[in-house]
């Protein structure tokens, strides 16, 4: 720092220096346009470099938290999580680097050459309507937050229950004590489970009245094999017999989904698409693949069965991370091509603005995505995901979100469930029947069992939250007619109780962290579902 600019002029301010400060400019010019521009403004405490990237930018009033500022670059420096610090840079308009430049250039140098196939007449674009969205507002939680959470899920999940036969003679826990040595039903949430000495399944349910033991003997071979599934916080419905302070089951109940729901469909041949996890900026983001999708969805490319396909896809939905992020795991950076998430969302952006203009790109967020990561998750930054926000067939959901697809004067349309899947890998993990099946290879299972649950994460380990005091958006209050997923990078189309899920492909090879986390890749894949037939079809874009 030059001599001119005085330490003591900045400690009178309240200001403290990082060792890393150095200023090249006028210290009077400095020290003035401070004190004009920030009289009264919260601002910075410590000074250092990151904050003089640009003067301009610096001597500007600029609306930002910078409590929240300096936390962030604590966290930083203590070698923790580096996301939220690049994300107040970037909001400063920290330059792009050189390198991340020269990478976006090269790469829309290999796009400029797609070629988009123009239809021979204007086409009907279809329609997309958002059903269910989060609009949580942001505010601070307090610990009767999660309690109210817990009782809006429990009423939530109650209600289907009680349409189930098995339920409709349920009572709540504090009258079961006066059914000694008789049958009874009740509704509860799973707050234990344990083994007993002999090896018999014990569970502590609980609901607003009280709470009970239940217990589920191994000689029930089927039971048990159903009850070694059950996870901490689920709502689920037992009957049995009450005998000294304990439930002996004879049955366990899910919320789960009609057996009775119809298998809808549109009234003309219509495709969507389903695809997840570009994870553009990453160096193993298989671009050439996702350029040949490309081609093959604008008719340029297949044989002219495909293309005539091709040209029906009117809906493409991407479920989440869109980029590969910033700071997501450690050493992330070592994997990057693109160290900018601006840089990132803008290749993604030119990518898909190659698509065809009359097909609706519908787009959520997920974990590697520049948004929070507890769930549900908001909308894409509209700063940061500023060329997405600005295409014209773009529809921007939450994650999760319903919306409907297709829909007409005579038909109501078809609704999609969107999830990205972080709560997936707690499932894959700990449920016995999945992990034993396949665990992350088997989105299927996991899908099925979500649900089942009528929840996508039903217990309070599977997911980082946010305890929304209105209602549980995690809840699935609605039952859709195709369900989509991605986060663990395998393909999977599967029909239950007519509805349709799908476990979408990604389009990144496999890193070091996925290494760590057990994830094997299955990429570049689209699963593409004839609205007609509802039938499916996986289409491969890699070798």
């Amino acid at each position: 720092m030059r001599e001119g600019l005085s330490i003591n002029s900045f400690l009178k301010m309240g200001f403290l220096l990082s060792p890393d400060f150095s200023y090249e400019g006028d210290p009077e010019l400095f020290l003035e346009k401070f004190q004009t521009n920030f009289k009264g403004v919260n601002i910075p405490l410590i000074l250092h470099n990151d904050l003089l990237f640009s003067s301009d930018a610096m001597l500007q009033e600029i609306d930002l938290n910078w409590d929240e500022f300096e936390k962030a670059r604590a966290v930083f420096e203590l070698g923790k999580d580096k996301r939220i610090y690049d994300t107040f840079l970037h909001l400063l308009n920290y330059p792009v680097s050189q390198k991340s430049k020269d990478v976006v250039d090269s790469a829309l140098e290999d796009i400029k050459e797609v070629e988009i196939l123009k239809p021979e007449k204007e086409k009907d674009m279809g329609s997309v309507v958002v059903l269910n969205t989060y609009q949580g507002k942001s505010k601070k939680r307090e610990v009767q937050d999660f309690v109210k959470y817990y009782s809006l899920r429990f009423d939530s999940l109650k209600k289907f229950l009680l349409k189930r036969q098995e339920l409709q003679n349920s009572i709540s826990i504090n009258r079961i004590a006066s059914r000694d040595n008789s049958s009874v039903s009740f509704i509860g949430i799973v707050s234990d489970r344990d083994y007993t000495k002999k090896g018999n399944l014990l569970f502590t349910l609980e609901d607003p009245s009280g709470e009970i033991k239940v217990v589920v003997s191994q000689n029930n071979k089927e039971l048990f094999t159903i009850a070694k599934d059950v996870m901490l916080d689920e709502v689920v419905g037992v009957s049995g017999r009450y005998q000294s302070d304990i439930i002996f089951c004879q049955d366990i109940i899910f919320p789960d989904i009609p057996l009775d729901k119809e298998l809808k469909k549109a009234d003309e041949e219509v495709y969507a698409a389903f695809t997840a996890d570009l994870h553009v900026g990453s160096y193993l983001f298989y671009q050439e693949d996702f350029l040949k999708f490309i081609d093959w969805i604008n008719g340029v490319s297949g044989s002219e069965k495909q293309k005539n396909i091709s040209q029906k896809v009117k809906y493409l939905f991407l479920v989440g991370d869109l980029v590969d992020g910033i700071g997501v795991y450690p050493k992330q950076e070592e994997e990057l091509t693109l160290t900018d998430i601006y840089a990132q969302y803008e290749l993604c952006a030119t990518l898909l603005k190659k698509i065809r203009k009359d097909v609706n790109i519908i787009i959520c967020g997920g974990n590697h995505d520049a948004i929070r990561l507890a769930e549900p998750q908001p909308y894409l930054d509209k700063e940061l995901a500023k060329p997405l926000w600005e295409m014209p067939n773009v529809t921007m959901v939450t994650n999760p979100s319903l919306v409907s697809i297709h829909a007409k004067r005579d038909f109501e349309g078809l609704k999609v469930l969107l999830y990205h899947g972080y709560s997936f890998q707690y499932f894959a993990d700990n449920v016995e029947s999945i992990r034993t099946s396949g665990g992350n290879y088997r989105a299927d299972l996991i899908m099925k069992y979500l649900l089942q649950r009528r929840h996508l994460a039903p217990s309070h380990s599977s997911n980082l939250f946010i305890p929304d005091t209105d209602k549980d958006p995690m809840v699935i209050e609605e039952v859709p007619d195709f369900f989509v997923t991605g986060h663990i990078h395998r393909t999977a189309a599967f029909n239950y109780r007519n509805v349709t899920l799908i476990g979408c492909s990604c389009w990144v090879g496999r890193t070091r962290f996925m290494e760590k986390v057990g994830i094997h890749p299955e990429p570049s894949r689209i699963t593409l579902a004839n609205l007609q037939t509802r039938e499916m079809k996986i289409l491969k874009f890699g070798e």
